[in-house]
């Protein structure tokens, strides 16, 4: 039987094949996806990692190398840099 806090679907649950049989191991869930503050699309090239897996990732894995990178998608990073220059 498992602890009262495993019981919650707040952990995954992943059936490892082990020697002896199969195993219950509990693992917290990955974060959602960055969205885009624009348009609210997933962000390519955005990692969305546990806070101890990102803090390993290098700067350039964390984010593209680009104006607004991880804020917003290509797209709207486009018009927002034609509206700042034409204003």
């Amino acid at each position: 039987m498992p602890r009262g806090n495993l019981k919650s679907r707040t952990y995954r649950r992943i059936h490892v094949r082990t020697t002896k049989g199969s195993k219950l191991v509990y693992a917290k869930r990955k974060p959602s996806k960055a969205h885009c503050a624009m348009c609210n699309a997933i962000l390519h090239g955005v990692a969305s990692e546990r806070p101890y897996i990102m803090g390993k990732l290098a700067k350039t894995e964390k984010r593209p190398e680009r104006p607004f990178a991880g804020q917003l998608c290509s797209k709207c990073m486009r018009l927002k840099i034609k509206s700042t220059l034409t204003e």
